[in-house]
């Protein structure tokens, strides 16, 4: 049960292949039916599975439809009669002319479609898949396909295979494991003798593995292909009614066939004896059943290996394990009795990697079909097993007796705090302390006092003046403004629709008195004596329940306590487990994707390994994957290993990872090794064979000198422009990439176009339906948690009003991007915009400022790269590295404020932090050098000459605000106070009279400050879901305020 999911913004992904994984996860094969539910997501894969697993069908928006001036006469002219939009008026304009193409029609018609479409799904379920790119047609940068250095491979999926590479990578991150993969071998004459067709295919997929394995360990590749051990498992799980596999399935397989092949070994030695097979050693356990069924008691001893656990109805792992190891009631006492029965379990061995697996199906008698169970599980990353060994059985058995006891405490508790909060005998009931209060106020409320006529009418008057009728509200809407004129706009609209719900019911309603809107129920007659005697007793009755109240809930919050702590003995935490990986599945009972989250040692952090990504994650996004309770993804497995092999993997793993790896490769068989070489080398001629073809492609222009650009005349004509437009390729075509997702799903939605009026009219449709979006999107109000200018270039282009051309262009650009070769149609739409791209000529579009405007928008997104890296450091109190992210940041940004101030970033944020982190690196820089340890003191000296002393220079100029000027002088006063003092020696004084002169005036000399590591650029809904989450960050911290 499988199919893939995949993160916003992956390198190398594209549109097919968001494609391909909706259909595993949905089971639903109507392409254009997909595309409409992933564009209604804004391209969020998780959201469009949940559109169409749970049934909600949203109308996907539709953008007006727009048509540029220079590209009109390069698009075909039978859709060109769509009104330019090239304001907010004219959006709206068009909107009025033509009402059939407003969003919402656009949208009916597309539901329309979808819904004709959707009648094929069934014939189309079982239509062969559209077969992938080949790696280099979805990969053309070398980074995509190239692994960096020691970082982990991916594996590629080929058709419904992710739960191969999920339980695969779990184990092949075991380093016992790999270790006896990689060392398994036979003698010559076990593997003549060997005639089964059962042990042969064990011996063949052992070998297998050893391959993939060995290229996991030392390829050059981003990914492998295990397609030759996949094969050897399809003969086995091939099935027509089930095409995807469930990872517990493939597991408990897996383990049988690597437990027979590693027999064979162990049968040259000690025959028969599985005690001796290292797999049976590594995934095997044992447990002690004991029970009393119909009076006579019974024990055995079974083996296991994963352990299967029910999910429905607990709360967490530990509540899982418990209902596991208990069933029934165990009382010795009443052993004779047949009407007692009951059993406990005992692990009696534990193996060194404990393999939990999950139920997270049930049969669902009344639909005829399995179903997933989505409920939330909670399991920790550190388990205690102590509390289910044999070996503290007594201690247990007390402690399970003494929960037991403290449970029914529980019961019984609130069973009467439950009759104090909801005290009557009919349907409605209340708290008794607030019944007592009613009662009190009722007898302290005076009775109500006749009132004239007159009275009454002046009253009545004044009310409804205070009320206005729906006549007035509707004849005067500025009076409600003008009462309103401090709040904010919604605020307001609230205010006037409740005047006008109020004003309605009280027409509707029969005249009534003063006395009776104002007054409350009161008794008709009371006596001083009685009022007395009343409030005396209820105010003392009212007392002595709200103590009884205070009283259980105390109790009732110990006995929680009590429960909570029962197990953190220290005696029972001397067998600890630690979580080594997480199998998720995401999607339904018949359909799904599988991915692992795995804790890589070296690192010490959580790797996501999802197919051919593997990224870093955290606990964080691992809890929220995996826990289930949100979404239709959950843990399925949990793999944990014992706190010895955690030991050992970390001791192996204090070299360097590529030293370790490096290691194991060179300790390979030379077979091995060979292979290792033979793959690495045929990536090479792939690599060369890739370049020399898209040369032949597209024949790239020569490079003119500097000297030759710079001497060209502004007469040269076409000859400037060419050369011109080859020094911008570079950039524009980094934005076109950048965009390419976005792109790809615009020419998505242009299947009916395509078919019924050729590619050219797809490549309107789409040119169109491109710009109205990325229009209405820098119209938008901007959000400290969302600037729209990260996700696209025309996005910041178009805030800060573009020439038309350059826009234009921009847009045609991405749709000619060569990495948009996902199927024909998307071919054919590139090969006919680069031949009207080609038809723009120098007199449409400006080359000069064409680069200008690209450099902006690169600088631009390079100035929030180093801004959300600067706050992310500054968050974790890597001082030091945010400052030099910051500067950066805030020198970059000064230059593009100076053309707009929608150019850059917020410079009032970038200053804040700036400052903020200056003042913590001068008090961590002053504290190392008063430390008086020489180590210290020229740490701190550093600190201040590298760092501290450069940027206050640069800081320091003349539109210096008031603040930075504070700060400055802040920490040159902190400096100040240590002259003279006594404390400090001789030679520290002398050092500090050298740092002074350049701390207090620096202006003649020249600032330096390193520039900070280069980051690799964020995909757009990467880099918008980070910043969003960083200014809500510093944003929600109430210390934190922006002037």
């Amino acid at each position: 049960m499988t199919a893939e999911p995949r993160a916003r913004g992956g390198g190398g992904e594209d549109c097919q292949v968001l494609l391909n994984q909706m259909k595993e996860i949905t089971g639903i094969q109507d392409s254009a039916f997909l595309l409409a539910a992933l564009k209604a997501a804004d391209g969020d894969l998780m959201e469009a599975v949940t559109f169409l697993t749970e049934d909600s069908s949203p109308e996907p928006v539709q953008s007006p439809v727009w048509e540029g001036s220079t590209v009109s006469k390069q698009l075909p002219q039978d859709v060109s009669a769509v009104p330019t939009l090239h304001n907010q008026d004219n959006l709206c304009t068009a909107n009025t002319v033509r009402p059939l193409e407003s969003p919402k029609t656009l949208a009916a018609e597309r539901d329309t479609a979808e819904r004709a479409q959707d009648t094929h799904s069934a014939e189309n379920k079982n239509r062969s898949k559209r077969k992938r790119c080949e790696v280099w047609g979805e990969n053309p940068k070398e980074d995509d396909w190239r692994r960096a250095g020691d970082w982990p491979v991916g594996m590629k999926n080929i058709g419904n295979t992710c739960w191969f590479s999920a339980v695969i990578q779990s184990l092949f991150q075991l380093p016992e494991f790999r270790r006896l993969v990689l060392g398994y071998s036979l003698p010559q004459n076990v593997l003549e003798s060997c005639c089964s067709h059962t042990g042969k295919r064990n011996i063949a997929f052992m070998q297998e593995l050893q391959c993939l394995f060995a290229l996991m360990l030392g390829t050059w590749r981003k990914f492998v292909d295990p397609s030759a051990a996949l094969e050897l498992l399809r003969d086995v799980f091939r099935s027509a009614e089930q095409p995807q596999q469930d990872v517990s399935e493939f597991t408990h397989k897996l383990l049988d066939w690597l437990e027979d092949a590693f027999q064979l070994t162990v049968n040259v030695t000690s025959s028969g004896d599985k005690s001796e097979n290292p797999m049976v050693q590594l995934f095997y356990g044992t447990f002690l059943t004991e029970g009393v069924h119909e009076g006579n008691t019974f024990s055995k001893i079974e083996t296991f290996g994963q352990y299967p656990l029910q999910v429905n109805g607990y709360r967490n792992l530990n509540e899982c394990l418990e209902g596991a190891m208990v069933e029934g009631e165990m009382d010795e006492a009443t052993a004779s009795q047949s009407v007692k029965y009951g059993q406990e379990r005992w692990f009696t061995k534990l193996p060194p990697v404990l393999t939990f697996e999950l139920s997270r199906f049930e049969f669902n008698q009344s639909l005829g079909q399995p179903e997933k169970i989505h409920t939330k599980l909670e399991f920790p990353q550190t388990m205690y097993m102590d509390r289910y060994l044999y070996c503290n059985k007594d201690l247990i058995q007390m402690k399970r007796e003494e929960m037991k006891r403290l449970k029914e405490k529980m019961v019984t508790l609130q069973q009467k705090l439950e009759r104090y909060m909801e005290y009557g005998s009919g349907p409605a009931r209340f708290p008794l302390p607030d019944m007592l209060q009613y009662v009190l106020e009722f007898i302290a409320t005076k009775p109500a006092v006749a009132v004239s006529s007159a009275q009454s009418s002046q009253t009545t008057l004044l009310h409804s003046q205070d009320k206005p009728t729906v006549v007035d509200v509707l004849s005067q809407p500025n009076s409600i403004q003008e009462r309103t004129d401090t709040r904010t706009e919604d605020e307001a609209c609230f205010v006037a629709n409740s005047s006008l719900q109020q004003s309605s019911s009280l027409e509707l309603q029969a005249p009534v008195s003063a006395a009776d809107l104002s007054e409350r129920p009161a008794p008709h007659v009371v006596s001083e004596e009685e009022l007395n005697l009343v409030q005396t007793c209820l105010q003392r009755w009212r007392n002595e329940i709200e103590q009884d109240v205070q009283d259980l809930k105390e109790s009732i919050a110990r006995i929680n306590l009590s429960i909570e702590q029962m197990y953190c003995d220290p005696l029972l935490q001397q067998v600890p487990y630690r979580l080594h990986a997480v199998l998720v599945h995401e999607g339904q009972a018949n359909a799904g994707h599988y991915w692992a989250f795995i804790y890589d040692q070296p690192r010490k952090r959580w790797l996501k390994y999802n197919d051919i990504s593997v990224t870093e994650s955290s606990w964080e996004e691992l809890e929220r994957e995996s826990f289930g309770g949100l979404r239709n993804a959950s843990a399925y497995c949990l793999m944990y290993i014992s706190d010895q092999v955690s030991r050992a993997a970390a001791d192996e793993d204090e070299a360097p990872e590529a030293r370790q790896f490096q290691k194991e490769v060179e300790a390979l068989s030379p077979e091995l090794r060979h292979y290792i070489q033979e793959d690495n080398w045929r990536l090479e001629q792939e690599a060369e064979d890739w370049d020399e073809e898209q040369s032949c492609k597209m024949p790239q222009m020569e490079p003119s000198p500097t000297s030759e650009l710079q001497d060209l005349s502004s007469e040269s004509g076409p000859e400037q422009s060419s050369v011109c437009e080859q020094s911008v390729h570079s950039l524009s075509s980094e934005h076109a990439r950048i965009a390419k997702e976005q792109t790809a799903k615009a020419i998505a939605n242009t299947a009916d176009a395509y078919e019924k009026n050729g590619v050219e009219a797809a490549l309107c449709k789409a040119f169109r339906e491109e710009y109205s979006r990325l229009y209405l999107l820098s119209k938008e109000t901007p959000t400290p948690q969302n600037d729209a200018r990260l996700q696209h270039v025309l996005i910041y282009f178009l805030q800060n009003n573009a020439p038309q051309q350059v826009v234009e262009r921009t847009l045609l650009e991405q749709f000619a991007d060569k990495n948009l070769s996902y199927d024909e149609r998307s071919i054919s739409i590139m090969k006919v915009a680069r031949a009207k791209l080609s038809e723009i000529g120098p007199e449409d579009v400006d080359m000069e400022e064409y680069k200008r405007w690209h450099e902006d928008y690169s600088l631009f997104r390079k100035v929030s790269i180093y801004l959300l890296t600067g706050l992310e450091l500054y968050q974790n109190r890597k001082y030091q590295e945010s400052l030099t992210y910051l500067v950066y940041a805030y020198q970059s940004n000064t230059k593009l404020l100076l053309k707009g101030t929608n150019r850059g970033v917020s410079e009032s944020l970038i200053a804040l932090y700036r400052r903020k982190c200056l003042l913590k690196l001068n008090e961590v820089a002053a504290s190392l050098f008063v430390s008086c340890e020489e180590a210290h003191v020229s740490e701190g000296v550093s600190i201040l000459n590298e760092l501290i002393i450069p940027c206050m220079h640069l800081m320091n100029s003349f539109e210096i605000s008031r603040e930075d000027l504070d700060a400055i002088e802040v920490m040159r006063n902190r400096w100040c106070s240590y002259l003279g003092r006594e404390d400090m020696d001789a030679k520290l004084q002398m050092k500090l009279g050298e740092l002074l002169p350049r701390l207090l005036d620096g202006s003649t000399e020249v600032i330096v400050l390193k520039e900070p590591p280069k980051i690799r650029p964020n995909s757009p809904y990467d880099l918008c879901s980070r910043f969003a989450a960083v200014m809500e960050s510093i944003h929600g911290a109430s210390a934190v305020t922006v002037k």
